[in-house]
C-alpha cells in the first residue's frame, strides 16, 4: 500500500508545504508570507485561519485533491519537553501548544493546521523531533545555580535525519554510532549522539553556544547583567539582541550570509573577521561535545545552509579534524524528515508515541 503524505512547516514570515508518495516527492512550495500581512496578527496563533487557507489554495492549484491524503505530518512547535520520535497530535498537544507552554513561535502552528485538516478528512496527524527533543543527561542539565537548569531546545528535525543518513552511508544503524551533529543555519546548534539519542545539545533559541547569523550564542554573564539593568533597553528588546538581532546581523547589518562572504571575498576584514570568530565559536562547541562523548566520536556531520559555505566549513574542519572524520550534508530536507517519520509509523516500522506519556517532568 502507498501512502499520500501532506507535510507543513510554518516557519515566521512563511509556510512551506510538500506532498510526497510515499518517499517520492510529488509537490513542493514555499508561501512567502508579506511582512504587512503577518503584521495584521498580533498573536502567532491569531494567523491559524489564513495560513490553512493558503495551503488548501496550493493543493487546489498544484491539482492535489485533500481527500487524496491519507496522514498529515507538520513540524511540531515549543511543547513540554518530550524524547525524540513521532508523535500523534492529540487534545493536550494542542491545548499546549495554544497555551504557548513554552514561548511563541510559528511552529506552534503546524499541528494545529494538521489536526484540523485530519479532523475534516478523517486521517491521522502527526508531529515528528520538534526543537524541543530532550534526551539530555541530567548532568547536562545542572548549572551553578539551583534554579536555572540548561535546556534542549535545537534543531532536531535535520540533526536527526542526516545523522540517520550519515550512519546508513557508514553501514551502520544510528543507534550504533556516536556523532557530533552541527547544524548551522540562522541559529547553531551542536549536539553531542551518542546510540541514537541527543545526550547533550546547546540551546540554540534561548542564548547558548556558538554565535551565528541571527544569534548572540553564549556571553560574558555580567556583562549581560550590566546591559539589562543599564534602562536603555526593554526586556522584549535584550531578548530579540539575543534571538533575531544577535550575531553576524548585530556587527555587520545583515544576516545573509552570501552577502557576507562576498564582502569577506572582496577583501572586507570585519567580514572575514567575523566568519572566523564563528567558525572559531563553531569548533569549540565541537570540543566540548568531543568530551561529552568521552572521545568516542565516529564522525562530525556539519548540516543546514551554512554547510554550502566552504571557507568557514574548512576553518571549523582545520580546528576539528584530529576528532574524528568529517561528513557533510549541506542544506536540511526537512519537508521529507517529516515524511519519512511518518511513513516509519504509517509501515508499521516504529510506535507512534503519545505525547502525554512522553512529557519530562522538570526536576
Amino acid at each position: 500500500m502507498s501512502w499520500r503524505i501532506l507535510a507543513i512547516n510554518p516557519g515566521s514570515t512563511s509556510t512551506k508545504v510538500a506532498v510526497f508518495e510515499d518517499e517520492t516527492e510529488l509537490f513542493k512550495i514555499n508561501i512567502s508570507h508579506p511582512v504587512e500581512q503577518i503584521q495584521q496578527y498580533p498573536r502567532v496563533i491569531e494567523q491559524f485561519n489564513f495560513r490553512k487557507a493558503v495551503i488548501l489554495e496550493e493543493l487546489d492549484r498544484a491539482g492535489i485533491p485533500k481527500e487524496s491524503i491519507k496522514a498529515v505530518v507538520a513540524r511540531g512547535g515549543l511543547l513540554c519537553p518530550i524524547p525524540s520520535g513521532t508523535y500523534v497530535v492529540t487534545d493536550r498537544m494542542i491545548e499546549d501548544l495554544r497555551a504557548e507552554v513554552q514561548g511563541e513561535h510559528a511552529s506552534n502552528l503546524g499541528a494545529l493546521i494538521a489536526n484540523s485538516l485530519a479532523v475534516e478528512l478523517n486521517i491521522p496527524a502527526y508531529i515528528v523531533d520538534p526543537v524541543v527533543v530532550d534526551e539530555m543527561e541530567d548532568v547536562a542539565r545542572i548549572t551553578g545555580l539551583p534554579f536555572i537548569k540548561r535546556r534542549s531546545i535545537f534543531h532536531a528535525l535535520n540533526q536527526k535525519r542526516v545523522a540517520r543518513e550519515a550512519a546508513r552511508d557508514l553501514g551502520r544503524r544510528y543507534e550504533e554510532v556516536n556523532f557530533i551533529v552541527v547544524h548551522m543555519g540562522g541559529g547553531i546548534s551542536v549536539g553531542a549522539h551518542w546510540q541514537g539519542k541527543v545526550i547533550d545539545v546547546n540551546n540554540a533559541l534561548n542564548g547558548e553556544g556558538p554565535f551565528a547569523p541571527e544569534r548572540a550564542g553564549s556571553l560574558p554573564s555580567c556583562d549581560l547583567v550590566e546591559l539589562c539593568f543599564s534602562s536603555q533597553y526593554s526586556k522584549a528588546e535584550i531578548k530579540k539582541m539575543l534571538a533575531g538581532k544577535g550575531g553576524v546581523v548585530a556587527h555587520l547589518g545583515t544576516n545573509d550570509m552570501i552577502e557576507v562572504e562576498k564582502r569577506a571575498k572582496a577583501g572586507d576584514k570585519k567580514a572575514e573577521l567575523l566568519v572566523k570568530a564563528m567558525a572559531y565559536n563553531i569548533a569549540k562547541w565541537i570540543g566540548v561535545m568531543a568530551t561529552v562523548l568521552k572521545g568516542e566520536v565516529d564522525g562530525i556531520v556539519l548540516t543546514g545552509g551554512l554547510a554550502y559555505y566552504q571557507q568557514l566549513v574548512d576553518w571549523v574542519k582545520e580546528r576539528c579534524q584530529f576528532i574524528a572524520p568529517f561528513y557533510l550534508y549541506p542544506g536540511g530536507d526537512e519537508m521529507r524528515a517529516l515524511a519519512e517519520g511518518a511513513l516509519r509509523v504509517l509501515r508499521g516500522e516504529e510506535q507512534a508515541k503519545n505525547y502525554e506519556q512522553e512529557i519530562r517532568e522538570e526536576s
